[in-house]
């Protein structure tokens, strides 16, 4: 279930970008970002659309994931 991140605690989605950020590992090139900064870059593509905050009750976790990897008819969009 994509849940709409405009209705949460700011603090409460500060918290789960920093979580999906911190457990990424993903390497930015040759320049390290700050966390900080991650942070932004993950909030803008929420802003915008690009990705999206998604529960899963299976796994009672929350993600962050592209718009485009959430499977037709899983979830609704």
């Amino acid at each position: 279930m994509i849940i709409p991140w405009q209705e949460l605690e700011q603090e409460t989605l500060n918290s789960l970008i920093e979580s999906f950020v911190l457990r990424e590992g993903t390497d930015y090139g040759e320049h390290e970002r700050s966390l900080e900064q991650k942070v932004n870059d993950v909030r803008r593509q929420l802003k915008s659309g690009d990705v999206v905050l998604v529960w899963s009750e299976l796994h009672e976790t929350v993600n962050i994931m592209p718009r485009g990897q959430i499977h037709a008819g899983q979830e609704e969009i």
